[in-house]
């Protein structure tokens, strides 16, 4: 391992905040990262890590070293990237990551037919609803529903993910129809909740156009939409369901959507998220390929709801 390929390895430690999450990224075991930031402070001739049992803190040198491994990563990426777009074919590894239902449903047909076409392109697929650090891990493209944070990343819009509030008819039996969002108050509800965000309310306009909020009575939570719409069809509860999840469910009777004239305020829309505007061949036809299954102007999972664009609006 040469010099460079050490500074990229110290790059990660930091980034990571650890030698074991260094480790698990490159599938190597801890030791050796360990020797090779040894190595490295002995072939700079100065200490780069204060080390003690479970942490460690940069020098004053090793915080340099940082700055200057991130602009040589920097400058490789992009000499990776200025080489692979002199090939007329595309190949190599895409590396993305994904929320997992965005990727079991709307990501994985676009691949099975992208490495049809170009079969010299290698496929790595995370799906993981936690948010991951795309440059310091080495993806290539982030498929996320929800406003991008980081603003050193490049951020399109794919798609709108509009809201609907779903019942069973089991439910509806049970509990009535809803005349009002008031009505919706007492009655039990199933909400997304992980460590990350949390649904708590279902934002409205009322009559004069201001927005209000109706706190729901959840009575079950969960961290996955599917477990959820699970739920919801087992009668139990009503759900506040992104447009996204929804297949046949409602076409079949098995879910009824609730106060469909109330207006609701839009969910946040799906974006992919990259870290260079000068993209690979490879993940530019790639995304384009998204981009035309999901639909430029209505999405594809809004074509399985029956009278969709007359609801919610």
């Amino acid at each position: 391992m040469d010099t460079t390929s050490r500074l990229l390895m110290l790059l990660e430690v930091v980034e990571q905040g650890s030698f074991a999450k260094a480790a698990e990224i490159r599938n190597i075991d801890r030791s050796v990262i360990s020797k090779q930031i040894s190595r490295l402070e002995d072939e700079l001739g100065v200490r780069l890590l204060n080390r003690t049992t479970r942490s460690f803190s940069l020098t004053a040198a090793g915080a340099e070293m940082i700055k200057k491994a991130a602009e040589l990563r920097t400058l490789l990426n992009d000499t990776v990237r200025m080489a692979e777009n002199y090939h007329l074919e595309p190949r190599g590894v895409l590396k993305i990551t994904s929320s997992t239902i965005i990727g079991r449903r709307y990501l994985q047909p676009v691949l099975n037919d992208f490495q049809k076409r170009f079969p010299q392109v290698e496929v790595e697929l995370r799906l993981d609803d936690k948010l991951v650090d795309i440059v310091s891990e080495g993806f290539d493209l982030a498929f996320r529903v929800g406003e991008p944070k980081d603003s050193s990343l490049i951020a399109r819009k794919i798609a709108r993910t509009r809201l609907l509030i779903l019942a069973a008819p089991e439910f509806i039996a049970t509990y009535g129809m809803p005349k009002t969002m008031n009505d919706l108050a007492q009655l039990p509800g199933a909400s997304y909740a992980s460590s990350a965000f949390r649904i708590e309310g279902i934002n409205y306009l009322d009559q004069n156009g201001k927005q209000q909020e109706q706190k729901i009575n959840s009575v079950y939570r969960a961290n996955d939409a599917e477990v959820l719409l699970m739920k919801t069809l087992s009668g139990t509860t009503y759900f506040l369901a992104p447009a996204f999840i929804i297949q046949n469910e409602i076409t079949e009777g098995l879910l009824v959507p609730l106060l469909p004239e109330v207006k609701l305020v839009e969910h946040s829309a799906m974006y992919a998220v990259y870290p260079h505007r000068d993209l690979p061949v490879r993940t530019r036809l790639f995304l384009d390929a998204v981009r035309e299954y999901i639909g430029k102007d209505k999405p594809i999972w809004e074509h399985g709801i029956p009278n969709f664009d007359g609801m919610y609006i």
